[in-house]
């Protein structure tokens, strides 16, 4: 991976990971205020601490795809210390999906919000679940490049004793 693109990358994680603290502070509490004055106000709570959760799980994929870029920078990622990453960014679009699928069943009941939107977020739940799915296809074609990275050692290791 290139200097160029490794700085491109963190410097869009970096506006992503200002602009998820921007929402989290200032966001919230202006959808606090308007969510206290709308008739979504029945859902106030649940619909924030949601709001909240779902925000944190983008931190932490933030987090993740941080640690493994830096990884793959100093070319250390095809070990088993990456797998720690993959799986905190894997449970952190799982817990997004079920948190939009959350949301969704919190704002279902009465008509306070139409169901196209309801059914929108099952959509979402459904895309981001579907991101997860391939975040661990990924896995599993790293952990497939770390065997054959191990084999390839032993080999060149029983290679070197017969020399």
């Amino acid at each position: 991976m290139g200097k160029l693109t490794v700085l491109a990358l963190r410097a869009v994680m970096v506006v992503l990971f200002a602009g998820s603290v921007f929402v989290q502070g200032v966001m919230v509490a202006m959808l606090a205020g308007a969510v206290e004055e709308s008739v979504l106000s029945e859902h106030r709570t649940p619909a924030l601490v949601i709001t909240v959760l779902l925000v944190v799980t983008v931190q932490i994929v933030l987090f993740g795809v941080w640690r493994l870029v830096t990884m793959v920078r100093r070319g250390t990622v095809f070990s088993h210390a990456a797998f720690r990453y993959v799986h905190l960014v894997i449970g952190a679009f799982v817990a997004a999906a079920l948190l939009v699928f959350g949301l969704g069943v919190v704002l279902a009941p009465g008509e306070a919000v139409p169901p196209g939107v309801v059914a929108l977020l099952g959509g979402v739940s459904l895309a981001v679940f579907g991101i997860a799915l391939i975040v661990l296809v990924l896995r599993m074609l790293l952990a497939q490049a770390l065997a054959r990275d191990v084999e390839a050692s032993r080999l060149g290791a029983e290679l070197a004793e017969v020399i």
